[in-house]
């Protein structure tokens, strides 16, 4: 089993990244279980891809390690696509998510049933201690609900829907066969096959220049 840094401070999005990477054969593990302080980092991108590279390449210079970040967000049809890169900002960075729930709900409360879709975006970033950069992203389309449903996930699941059925509603399992964060993984997955496979034998590519 082969550790990534994961290059996050949220709980639940560790716990979700660890479930789905660990069948694919990788570990998540936080910087700060390695004595690593990444601090703050500024997302200042201007697409999901530039601020998951933003943290990855933030954590790759600090630790030398294999290092996995993602950038996600729940992107609206009825509002040209907003929250995108602002879904954890939108009503406030420090709001709780019910509040950005609700605040979302009250936007979209005259817009019908047929008008409702959306799609959740997952783009990951992974840097190699060779300094080789993969990036891939997963998507999973859906509609918004009229109110929430469902005591799992996190962030926006409870009124996501995918097959009539909330985020927050699905087991883990579920989930994992459907999400973005999913999707990208196994994006994620096929491409570091590749990338391990086209290295000489006897070379490991996890193997980190600073040990």
């Amino acid at each position: 089993m082969t550790e990534f840094i994961i290059a996050t401070n949220n709980e639940k999005k560790l716990i979700e990244l660890d479930r789905i990477l660990n069948p694919l054969g990788i570990k998540a593990v936080t910087a700060k279980s390695k004595g690593i302080d990444l601090g703050d980092v500024e997302e200042n991108g201007s697409t999901f891809s530039e601020n998951a590279y933003i943290k990855a390449k933030a954590a790759f210079d600090k630790c030398g390690l294999p290092v996995i970040a993602d950038d996600s967000g729940l992107c609206v049809d009825a509002l040209d696509g907003r929250p995108g890169i602002y879904s954890a900002r939108y009503g406030g960075h420090d709001s709780p998510y019910i509040t950005k729930i609700n605040m979302l709900l009250e936007e979209m409360k005259d817009v019908p049933a047929d008008q409702r879709g959306a799609h959740f975006t997952c783009s990951v970033c992974c840097i190699l201690p060779s300094g080789e950069t993969i990036q891939v992203e997963g998507y999973c389309f859906g509609t918004i609900a009229f109110s929430p449903s469902g005591d799992g996930g996190f962030g926006y699941d409870p009124v996501f829907l995918v097959n009539g059925k909330s985020f927050a509603s699905l087991s883990s399992e579920e989930k994992d066969s459907l999400s973005h964060r999913g999707n990208a993984l196994r994006k994620l997955r096929d491409t570091l096959k590749v990338s391990t496979d086209c290295h000489c034998e006897g070379f490991s590519p996890w193997q980190s220049p600073y040990v």
